[in-house]
């Protein structure tokens, strides 16, 4: 396999792997693209490695930076932004725990919260098995929290290694 064709085949994966994390096939591809160029791609560039039209490359860079996997480059002299991303896998794995802690754990952990305080017969089935229902996905839920709090804050070979003395 050539490097063309390994480069599309990348693409095309990470842009599979991201649609079935729910994150927008073509906001993955266009993430792997960076990922995999030596140098920072402009808008048009990006479009036309990947044929999308210019609107769709706007957003997806757009909502890429937001989520703080890619940078906005100036180079002087040029009026063009460049667009790079970050090649360190372990800095993209902590920015997008980070981002999908904040859009997705933080608000369910804050319903959880919520639904906890709820007041009911302690004698009551219905009343029982809702509330330790919500207690229990509270707890994990916060675990999983802590969990990911740790990741974001640690050290790769750290993580790793607590991670497989947990395995052993």
């Amino acid at each position: 396999m050539e490097l063309t064709e390994a480069r599309q085949k990348f693409i095309e994966a990470w842009g599979k792997l991201g649609s079935e994390w729910g994150i927008n096939r073509t906001m993955a591809q266009v993430h792997a693209l960076l990922l995999i160029s030596p140098e920072a791609l402009t808008t048009e560039e990006i479009m036309e490695s990947l044929s999308i039209s210019r609107g769709n490359a706007n957003m997806t860079v757009r909502d890429l930076i937001n989520w703080g996997l890619v940078e906005k480059q100036h180079k002087p002299g040029e009026r063009k932004e460049y667009f790079f991303a970050d090649k360190d896998v372990w800095n993209i794995a902590r920015q997008v725990a980070k981002e999908r802690r904040k859009r997705e754990l933080d608000p369910v952990i804050k319903i959880l919260d919520e639904l906890s305080k709820v007041q009911g017969d302690a004698k009551d089935p219905a009343f029982k098995t809702f509330n330790k229902s919500v207690t229990d996905i509270n707890k994990l839920a916060k675990n999983v929290d802590k969990t990911l709090e740790t990741m974001i804050k640690a050290d790769e070979n750290w993580f790793w290694g607590s991670v497989l003395k947990i395995f052993k």
